[in-house]
């Protein structure tokens, strides 16, 4: 089948900011940061251990947050009219998810299933977990996470509906705080029939549900 790469609109600020807004500081100040927070711990940035350590911190973040360098609108643009008759949802499930909280910059871990109802055309089912990705890639509360990701896929492809879900375990929750491991936090955004039908929820919900094993 044919691809096509659609044009998509400069709108949606939420969705479409993959530009960072502020200049963004050298390496070298990035790593001085580094040192800063060392020293604020009580230790000495300068000794054996620790000597590299700011580089390594500096090169972590940016593959933690590469996020911001992306789009995930581009990531949706091309897409394929050729479907068959198929007439139904296409759901991906299980789709791991490695974020950080943007209040602590502490991760969080879990999974991510969403489906999405075509009208005249699909997207490779790749591309829908690198939108996952890109968005998980910023610092984040998993509540917009969610609603991004669902808005994402319904500017970009114009489906009938779209139905996200994340369940993750907050580590600045088991870490710090309450000091409570392992509870899942589960959040969802529905579009469309999902949030109009309620049987389309339920499916969704249902299909979700018959992956969980234990």
């Amino acid at each position: 089948m044919d691809a096509i790469v659609k044009k998509m609109p400069s709108s949606k600020p939420s969705v479409l900011g993959s530009a960072r807004k502020h200049a963004r500081p050298s390496r070298e100040e990035a790593e001085q940061a580094v040192r800063t927070l060392i020293r604020w711990a009580g230790d000495d940035p300068e000794r054996e251990g620790l000597m590299d350590t700011p580089k390594r911190v500096v090169n972590a973040y940016s593959e933690f947050f590469r996020g911001y360098d992306e789009c995930p609108i581009d990531a949706l643009s091309r897409t394929f009219e050729e479907v068959g008759g198929y007439d139904d949802i296409v759901m991906l499930r299980d789709i791991d998810v490695n974020s950080h909280c943007e209040h602590h910059m502490i991760p969080f871990v879990g999974k991510v299933h969403l489906a999405y109802f075509p009208t005249k055309r699909v997207v490779g089912i790749s591309k829908l977990a690198r939108v996952v990705e890109i968005f998980a890639r910023r610092l984040q509360t998993q509540e917009t996470m969610t609603a991004q990701i669902a808005e994402a896929i319904n500017v970009a492809l114009e489906p009938k509906g779209v139905a996200v879900m994340i369940e993750a375990v907050h580590q600045c929750m088991s870490l710090r705080g309450v000091q409570k491991p392992n509870v899942a936090t589960i959040t969802t955004q529905y579009l469309g029939l999902f949030k109009e039908e309620p049987n389309r929820q339920a499916n969704f919900l249902n299909l979700v549900r018959s992956g969980i094993t234990g």
